[in-house]
């Protein structure tokens, strides 16, 4: 059993990386983040918050599903090019089979009105469960002294969430200024 204190970090198997990421998928269908910051922070400590924070956002701009990628560098971080293809089997091989059950569950019942009310609720209990763990990914930022990173985070947050304004023009100038003020912190 994992140690409780949260600074020890556990370094997984490749079968427990399968595992790990295979249920990740199974239970965080539709909206992995809260799963996999749950079990690799919290439940496994395979991650610290910070470090999560950082791979997730590093993910954030790689091309592709951002857990697809999230799956991949913490694999191949493990274990290489295998933990890289076994994290990413884990994470797809699941839910593709599902998908294709409940597709063809739904190609026959689909036009049910209860069904369709079942999909509004779960989609009602994602979404909180969005903002439960955007709100636990803010802990470590908050930890900080107030500074530049808040200003940026709250930039952003205007621009793009009350201002509207389109994401890659508030990104080609985040970005740069975020790098500038980390590179400037660590100084």
């Amino acid at each position: 059993m994992p140690s409780r204190d949260p600074a020890v970090k556990v370094e997984p198997s490749r079968l427990q990386i399968l595992i790990a990421f295979a249920t990740i998928s199974l239970f965080g269908f539709g909206g992995v983040l809260a799963w996999s910051r749950r079990m690799m922070v919290d439940d496994r400590r395979w991650m610290t918050a910070e470090e999560f924070n950082d791979l997730y956002a590093l993910c954030n701009f790689l091309p592709g599903p951002n857990i697809v990628n999230f799956s991949a560098v913490f694999g191949g971080r493990i274990g290489g090019v295998a933990g890289a293809l076994t994290a990413l089997v884990g994470l797809l091989g699941p839910p593709f089979a599902v998908v294709l059950g409940i597709g063809t569950l739904y190609a026959y019942f689909g036009a049910f009105d209860a069904l369709r009310r079942m999909f509004a609720a779960v989609a009602a209990a994602a979404a909180g469960l969005l903002i439960s763990t955007i709100i636990k990914m803010l802990a470590p930022l908050m930890r900080e002294r107030f500074g530049a990173s808040h200003v940026t985070m709250a930039g952003v947050f205007v621009a793009i969430g009350v201002l509207r304004w389109p994401l890659h023009w508030v990104l080609a100038a985040a970005i740069p200024a975020s790098i500038a003020l980390a590179w400037w912190r660590r100084r």
